[in-house]
Formats: C-alpha cells, structure tokens, sequence
C-alpha cells in the first residue's frame, strides 16, 4: 500500500482539529430500540470506531413525521436524547469527535411508520419507485401528501429542534441530510419537486427549503459546527433532475456562503457529473464519498479533490479502520446480511488488530 501521509494528517475543519482525514460515514443499522431510542450496543459500536477523524453518526429523525423505516433512532425526545448522550459521552472518553445527522425522509416513509397511520409528506404528490422496508417486509412506497406552504415553516422548526437536542445530546455538531432521495432532496430536484409556490419552480425556489433548514440549524450551532450531504446522481426510487450541473451547483455555491464545516458529496449513480466542479462550486472543506479505498482516498486529497473522504462499509466490518490504514494491515470482509440486523452480531463483533 501507498503511503497515506495525507490521508492520516491532521486537518481542521471547521471549529475542530481532527487528527486524520478519515471519516466515518453516516450508516443506518436498523438496531433502534424501543421508542427509537439508541440501543446499548451502539454505545460500543460508535465507541469502537473512535479513532476516526470524524463520525458522522446515522440518519436521525427530527420528529416522529420524519421516520421512514423501523428501528431508526431519533432526536425529538427526552429517552433519544439520553440514550444519544451514553453514546457521545463514551466516543468523548476515547478522544473521539462525533456529528449528529438530522434527517426527513419524506416520500420515502410509510404509513405504517407514521403518526396515526397518516400519509407520508413530500414537496409533491408524486410516489416513489419502488418498495420500501415496514415492520411487515417490503411494501411498496405510496403517494405522499404535498406540504402545504403554511406546514413548511413547522418542518424547518422540526429541524433545528432535533439540532438543539443533539447539542443537549452532547455532540460537536450536526450534518443535515439533504442527500438520497429523502425530504431535502425531494425539494431540490425538479422531477419530485412540482410546486408552483416560492418554493418550487426555479433552482433558487427549489433550493429555498435547503436555506431556511441550514438557516435554522445554524442560529443553534454556528456555521463552523453545521455540515451539509447531497447527492447529485443518486436517482434511487425515481429521483430525477433535468439538470444535475445546474441544480446541485447552486445548492453547493449557495452553501458556501454560509461558512459551513464542510460538504458532503456523495459521488456514486450514473456517470456524467462533474464532482470536480461541483467541489469546487463549494467554498469550504469536502469530504468525498463512494467507492474509495486507502489509496484511492490519498489520491484524491493529493490531487485537491477532497479534503477528506469517508468510508462506509469499511467501516462496518473494519472498527479499527484507521489502525488498519496506518500498517497497511488486511481488511476484515463485510457480511452484508447484517448490515440491518442481527444486533450485535455484524454489529459489534468484527474483529481487531488488537483481539487478532
């Protein structure tokens, strides 16, 4: 392997100096417990994976209309906060630096996830493609109620309500999910996005949603503490835009006025995008997503087309990631069986250099 000199150094990024550029990767693993409380064995899965230069913790539901799936956690209640607080306290204790990732899933919920059964809400009333995962198996996605404008300042106040819980929740900031088809998402892209009010039509009316969230988010933390993820070429569940370059190069320019942490820009879908004007669209740090191996994420920082880079699935299997990337040590292979349960088993249980 390479040498990893720019991978491993130090950086800052925004209010922190981290010790490396690796990042964890926000992971949904579906191991909530009762009332979408984190469940104990999180404690010591985040806490394995310390030595990151950052966590970025899973998608987090800002109220009980943002859930989408079962056995996700939240940050709208009193049982969430705590459980999140064991977590950041334990991460803290190992010199840890842990973000919290605020989410909506919009369309992408389900009735049977939703408060009194009712319908899942979006920017328009078009369904998703495809199924979605219920307590019950696969069902398919249905179509969503449209926010009527009156209900959007409410959503907007759901999320900086989840970002003052993550800050009583002990965390060093928050990255808001603006990225795979979820809420966010659905309100930037003109194929899910029909509105004929202020915030729909034009790039900047699509956008609007996105400024006011990260407004919000912001009057809470400060923009150094505040990241944002989008996802340009996800086109999962029928999400379309008739002009990628345009849309998410406003979206990434407007962000750069804020003087935010950093962008998150997942870089997987279809070929086509220019990631490398896109990141620079962005006055600020990025972090690189998908498909990025140790040596792929060197060359990358080497050749100024990200900052840092987050890893995901090497992640799940690899708890001492960094340790590895430093001795240029073999990688423990993923079971993607249990990438969603299973509980501590795929969880909890891969195994380190230290145990070997």
């Amino acid at each position: 392997m390479p040498a990893l000199d720019r991978l491993l150094s130090p950086v800052k990024l925004g209010a922190l100096s981290l010790p490396n550029r690796v990042v964890m990767a926000p992971l949904t693993r579906s191991r909530a417990i009762e009332g979408d409380v984190p469940s104990p064995l999180a404690v010591e899965y985040y806490c394995q994976r310390a030595e990151a230069g950052l966590i970025i913790s899973e998608a987090s539901q800002v109220s009980a209309q943002a859930k989408g799936y079962p056995r996700t956690p939240g940050i709208f209640t009193e049982a969430q906060i705590a459980g999140w607080r064991a977590i950041t306290d334990a991460v803290h204790a190992r010199g840890g630096r842990i973000f919290l990732q605020l989410w909506h899933t919009g369309r992408l919920s389900h009735p049977s996830t939703q408060p009194d059964g009712g319908q899942p809400v979006a920017p328009s009333a078009i369904r998703a493609e495809g199924q979605t995962f219920t307590a019950t198996g696969l069902q398919p996605f249905v179509t969503p109620r449209a926010l009527a404008t009156a209900e959007i300042p409410g959503v907007v106040a759901d999320f900086a309500a989840g970002a003052a819980n993550a800050k009583r929740a002990g965390f060093d900031g928050v990255e808001i999910h603006a990225a795979n088809g979820y809420l966010i998402d659905q309100f930037l892209r003109d194929g899910t996005n029909q509105r004929d009010d202020q915030y729909g039509g034009s790039v900047e009316n699509r956008a609007r949603f996105l400024k006011e969230v990260v407004e919000a988010v912001i009057g809470v933390w400060g923009a150094d503490r505040v990241g944002v993820r989008l996802s340009p070429m996800f086109d999962n569940y029928g999400m379309r835009d008739s002009d990628p370059a345009a849309t998410f190069g406003h979206a990434a320019e407007m962000l750069g006025r804020f003087g935010l942490a950093y962008l998150h820009g997942m870089q997987g879908g279809p070929a086509g995008f220019d990631f490398g004007a896109f990141r620079r669209r962005f006055a600020g740090s990025y972090i690189a997503n998908s498909g990025y191996d140790a040596a792929k994420a060197e060359a990358a920082i080497a050749a100024g087309d990200a900052d840092l880079v987050a890893f995901g699935v090497l992640f799940i299997a690899n708890p001492d990631l960094v340790e590895r990337f430093r001795r240029g040590a073999s990688l423990n292979a993923p079971d993607p069986s249990t990438f969603f349960q299973g509980e501590a088993r795929g969880y909890t249980d891969y195994p380190t250099l230290a145990a070997g």
